[in-house]
């Protein structure tokens, strides 16, 4: 039969968000992990706030709700202050009453620099791979490396000669969106930078393709279960990908690791990068291109059924790339410097590493 609508609201209601989430729900258990890390971090807490003053804004709730924003693509700050208020979901996830108040969007963005300046996202990002370790979802000695282009947060109308005044500008038609035109004039990096991210280089991912205001970014993926140990960020100088990838390197020796093989894609095997990497006591399983050298340390690897193993698993790392900037909404970046955009990272590849960790520990049914 037809139900009646009851217009008559409840005056009162006793519950908590966390009953409105299921059980069964993955969030839960990312929470959990979460929750875990932070408690590592307490130290670095301390001594990001002073003893007296008016109370901030807990650290932890910041960090969590970065990951919501990867999470749930939540498209800026504002807009997830603007669900905070009704999203139970998202206040189950940062221990919040139905009643504590929202925050306010210019108040998040400020107290979130504050991470930035401490490093939090980096040491959050470790402690989840160290859970993972400690779990035996991750190899210690067989890994992927990958480069990926970050789009800035800047427009290329706002890429202008390194000499130029402002006062040499022609007033603009429309302050908000002016009409520029560069044809015939030569713009390069040497040359030109942004104005509104001067840390940001005009790049292209190949031949053919259009050039933009980007960064490099990249990625250390370890061959068991294809979850990220490591990432970084750098200019988009065009030999930031092995530069990169040797320092990943030589930081996952000083984390405990002890890499044997390094796979990638034919970009790896130029120059001395293979020879660099055999310098490490690491054999470099890289594809290989047809202009490489005869000499190519990459060559003498080729054959093995591990080499194969290697070229396989490594295409895993597509995914990374592809779940950070589709869910993760770290196609285009929303900060504007390198650093910010580098802490940014962090929380989207903790992000994609917990999810992985939740269906990766889930009991197998019978």
């Amino acid at each position: 039969m037809r139900g009646e609508q009851d217009s008559q609201i409840g005056l009162l209601t006793v519950t908590s968000p966390g009953k409105r989430v299921p059980a069964t729900h993955p969030i839960r258990e990312i929470k959990r992990l979460a929750d875990e890390a932070l408690r590592q971090l307490d130290r670095t807490f301390d001594e990001m706030y002073s003893a007296i003053g008016r109370p901030s804004i807990p650290p932890e709730r910041l960090l969590k709700a970065q990951l919501i924003i990867a999470l749930y693509s939540v498209r800026s700050e504002r807009q997830f202050c603007e669900r905070l208020d009704y999203d139970l979901l998202f206040r189950f996830f940062l221990d919040m009453n139905l009643d504590d108040p929202s925050w306010d969007a210019t108040t998040f963005t400020k107290n979130r620099d504050r991470l930035v300046q401490h490093e939090v996202a980096r040491q959050f990002f470790e402690e989840v791979v160290r859970q993972a370790k400690q779990a035996q979802l991750v190899s210690a000695e067989h890994f992927t490396v990958d480069g990926t282009l970050i789009e800035a947060w800047a427009s290329l109308k706002s890429f202008r000669r390194k000499d130029e005044k402002p006062q040499d500008r022609p007033p603009p038609d429309d302050p908000g969106n002016p009409t520029v035109n560069f044809h015939g004039e030569k713009r390069s990096n040497e040359t030109h930078e942004s104005t509104t991210d001067p840390e940001a280089k005009l790049a292209r991912k190949g031949n053919g393709k259009e050039s933009k205001l980007s960064y490099s970014g990249h990625v250390l993926m370890e061959n068991r279960n294809g979850l990220c140990v490591d990432f970084r960020l750098a200019s988009a100088t065009g030999y930031a990908e092995r530069d990169e990838a040797l320092e990943m390197l030589r930081r996952l020796r000083r984390r405990g690791f002890n890499p044997r093989t390094l796979a990638g894609d034919k970009g790896y095997c130029l120059g001395d990068f293979p020879q660099r990497v055999v310098d490490l006591r690491i054999r470099p399983h890289l594809a290989i291109p047809d202009n490489a050298p005869a000499h190519s340390p990459a060559r003498r690897f080729r054959g093995s059924a591990a080499y194969r193993v290697s070229q396989v698993i490594r295409k895993r790392v597509e995914e990374i790339f592809g779940w950070g900037k589709t869910v993760g909404g770290f196609r285009k970046t929303r900060l504007k410097g390198r650093v910010r955009t580098w802490a940014s990272g962090y929380y989207v590849m903790a992000a994609y590493n917990l999810t992985r960790m939740v269906r990766l520990l889930r009991p197998t049914p019978p």
